[in-house]
């Protein structure tokens, strides 16, 4: 099967997530998120490219990276095989670390640039390993100080977007930062496209909105041909199972599975 051709962003903003193979922990100790850390620097240097916020995760690694030129493959497969080969050495791992090639999306405008940022801060907070401001191993950290204190994030750009003057822009990063990204604004980010699967929530969420119903519950009690069909439109949702949806409309999973398979 060919691999599928990676969209080029307009404003030569992406954001790029490597995850770990069969959600495997790519760092097991301080000394690894360093490790990554240096690479990112050693990689700006040799392709020129500009990093707007990042967050390395225990099991994978959110990037907002800039670059102007056609070289976004080149940046991220070099940043991969060089972490690669000194974690197989230190741990003498057999296998593949990461899953697959890197995932990317294309940031086309300012204001996706700031909810990314946001989004991506906010990683550490919403799998409950840390607040946004103590957390080592993200950008969050560079913007309070500015990004002469860090050689790897360019947070003028960003900064700018908030406000001219330095200290104002600061303040409102801040509070920028502290607003929570609800599931419905939260859906244009790459993870939501690569999740394998989504909590009942973020399920209802989607069904709602691809359905345009208010009650979905009341799903079970329409009339058989209509209900298949609402059914079979459900079963489309990416990263939603048959289990899922039996329990969040009351139909049982064979009932689910016979309108999946009928044509």
């Amino acid at each position: 099967m060919s691999r599928k051709i990676r969209m080029k962003s307009g404003t030569g903003v992406y954001h790029c997530i490597i995850r770990g193979n069969n959600k495997q922990d790519i760092f097991y100790d301080k000394e690894d998120y360093w490790k990554l850390k240096k690479e990112l620097i050693k990689t700006k240097e040799k392709y020129n490219y500009e990093i707007y916020s990042y967050a390395f995760m225990p099991n994978h690694i959110h990037l907002q990276i800039k670059t102007n030129e056609d070289n976004l493959s080149k940046i991220m497969q070099s940043l991969q095989i060089r972490y690669n080969r000194y974690f197989i050495k230190k741990y003498d791992y057999t296998g593949h670390l990461s899953q697959g090639r890197f995932y990317s999306k294309c940031v086309e405008n300012d204001q996706y640039i700031l909810d990314l940022q946001r989004y991506i801060h906010q990683n550490p907070m919403k799998a409950k390993i840390s607040t946004i401001e103590d957390y080592e191993w993200s950008s969050y950290s560079s913007y309070i100080k500015n990004s002469k204190y860090e050689n790897i994030v360019n947070s003028e750009y960003v900064l700018k977007l908030f406000d001219e003057n330095e200290k104002i822009a600061i303040s409102k990063f801040i509070e920028f930062n502290k607003e929570i990204v609800k599931i419905k604004d939260s859906e244009k980010y790459l993870e939501y496209e690569i999740r394998k699967s989504l909590k009942d929530e973020e399920a209802v969420y989607f069904i709602n909105k691809q359905l345009k119903i208010k009650n979905i519950s009341n799903i079970k009690n329409y009339e058989k041909k209509i209900r298949n069909l609402l059914v079979k439109e459900i079963t489309k949702i990416k990263g939603i199972n048959t289990k899922q949806i039996s329990r969040i409309l009351g139909i049982s999973s064979r009932i689910i599975e016979r309108i999946k398979m009928d044509k």
